[in-house]
């Protein structure tokens, strides 16, 4: 009874949207008297993605959302909402992609992303079960929706029955990955022998701090730096990996974007419902 969730990145918004009001104008809420070029300017605000919700689809309920393909990388490279980027850290199921390999190469990145973050929330040493508990929950991180109305045991509920789909998705990224140790029938992640000591040390820190993506390394730096010094990314980033609380003040960011973008995102929300 779960309503399905569809993404559909598109090239060219204005001419989607025009192609679907003919095909299938039930299927938007009173926006779609403004025509195909609003409908694409009222999904360029928020995250970027306009949502079709409670359509009819072969006897089930179903919502889809458009998104830019520009829009969906930028925001995969540096999760400038982490709206989309957020849901693609979860197992989905791609039903057709193109040859596009900017948007292949941002899918990966954005996992990889996913990886480093969680890496400087987590401890030392964690259960893998840890790692995808804590990926699952980035996208909801600052999301006022957590407290108001959305299952608060959402993350577990995702994580839970899902752990080999995570598997799937993260094994080749934690393999190759010179920080762990991916001992994958134990079901858990250690820092490798001789990295042991330099993964949580200021140096592996800020080695992760500086492989995050962009906008949530602008967001720490605001958290940090106060105003009038106007001190450069790099040096504050330093300061962040030699705190003991470093892996706060990423959440800290995260959460900043995820609030920003959510609240907007709601209030397209009910304006689009049909």
């Amino acid at each position: 009874n779960n309503m399905l969730d569809f993404v559909f990145a598109v090239d060219d918004s204005v001419t989607w949207h025009m192609m679907n009001l003919l095909k299938n104008k039930s299927h938007y809420s009173f926006l779609k008297v403004f025509g195909p070029k609003q409908i694409s300017n009222i999904q360029s605000y928020g995250a970027g993605i306009y949502y079709n919700t409670l359509v009819p689809c072969n006897g089930r309920m179903i919502k889809y959302g458009v998104i830019s393909t520009d829009t969906l990388i930028d925001d995969l490279l540096h999760w400038k909402t982490l709206y989309v980027a957020g849901r693609l850290q979860k197992p989905v199921k791609i039903l057709t992609q193109n040859e596009n390999g900017k948007l292949q190469a941002a899918l990966v990145s954005n996992l990889k992303s996913a990886v480093t973050a969680a890496f400087l929330m987590l401890p030392e040493s964690f259960s893998e079960e840890d790692l995808y508990m804590q990926i699952a929950g980035l996208s909801y991180s600052g999301d006022f929706r957590m407290i108001v109305g959305e299952d608060r045991s959402k993350v577990q509920n995702i994580v839970k029955p899902n752990v080999p789909y995570f598997q799937k998705l993260y094994s080749n990224i934690l393999q190759d990955c010179p920080q762990v140790v991916y001992k994958h029938h134990l079901g858990r992640l250690e820092a490798s022998g001789f990295l042991q000591n330099i993964d949580k040390s200021p140096e592996g820190q800020f080695t992760q701090l500086m492989a995050l993506p962009r906008n949530l390394q602008q967001k720490i730096t605001s958290l940090v730096d106060p105003p009038g010094k106007n001190r450069d990314v790099e040096e504050i980033l330093l300061q962040v990996a030699h705190d003991p609380d470093c892996g706060l003040v990423v959440h800290q960011g995260i959460s900043g974007i995820v609030r920003s973008s959510s609240i907007v995102q709601s209030a397209k929300t009910i304006l689009t419902a049909g």
